[in-house]
């Protein structure tokens, strides 16, 4: 698959060039535009079972195929929310894991399903017990909030990453999730609750702004209905 990134920053836009036959498999909704020889169609990737674990896992239950039928042709794609996109090759050695809303779109060959944490990940990670894993050989694209930062940890290196900011990992990676602060008290009024402790080697992809503050700065400017 030939494909380019255009305009990375805040409004990326990924263009795929698709051959007669070729398939690209990509979020529900990311199509932006299409050569008229690709037909667009929603299909459960793993079935009934596959699609209700990417549901829990905050994903959706459906994705697009885009498929070169009458020729080749272009595929423009898109995430929903501002932020980057980062392409990333995957050689079947391994898996990326990614937190929610983080996959976009990638080769048809590639298997998107969840996979769960323990009860301690779950509980703290802010992301649930499930989380979407990538597997097989192909290009998987990966949206964040914000811009990228890529963390390259040497073996044996650790390094702490707020929950709200960690995007994709390779699963080969040992991590943790653990209170920010000694205690509780320090944890809850520092602002960090939850971080990942990550041990090396490998890459972390971490994303430059939190959802989830933005979220909470921009209530500030929702009008309050009237109290009785």
């Amino acid at each position: 698959m030939n494909y380019k990134i255009l305009y990375q920053g805040a409004f990326p836009l990924v263009q795929a060039y698709l051959q007669q036959g070729e398939t690209i498999k990509a979020e529900y909704d990311a199509m932006v535009g299409m050569a008229n020889t690709i037909d667009v169609e929603g299909k459960m990737d793993g079935g009934l079972l596959g699609g209700i674990s990417r549901m829990i896992a905050g994903e959706s239950f459906f994705f697009q195929t885009l498929t070169a039928r009458r020729g080749p042709g272009e595929v423009l794609l898109a995430p929903s929310t501002p932020g980057d996109i980062i392409d990333v090759e995957l050689d079947g050695s391994y898996s990326m894991l990614v937190q929610k809303d983080g996959f976009l779109a990638g080769s048809a060959e590639l298997v998107v399903s969840t996979k769960m944490q323990n009860l301690a990940q779950g509980v703290f990670s802010g992301e649930g017990f499930f989380i979407v894993k990538i597997s097989g050989k192909g290009i998987v694209f990966i949206n964040t909030y914000g811009g990228i930062h890529m963390i390259n940890l040497e073996p044996g290196q650790e390094y702490v990453i707020d929950n709200s900011h960690l995007v994709a990992w390779p699963d080969y990676m040992q991590y943790t999730i653990e209170k920010a602060s000694k205690g509780w008290i320090s944890s809850f009024t520092s602002g960090e609750v939850a971080v990942c402790r990550f041990i090396g080697p490998g890459p972390i992809i971490i994303q430059t702004r939190n959802p989830r503050g933005f979220g909470n700065w921009i209530r500030n400017f929702i009008p309050q209905g009237k109290r009785s």
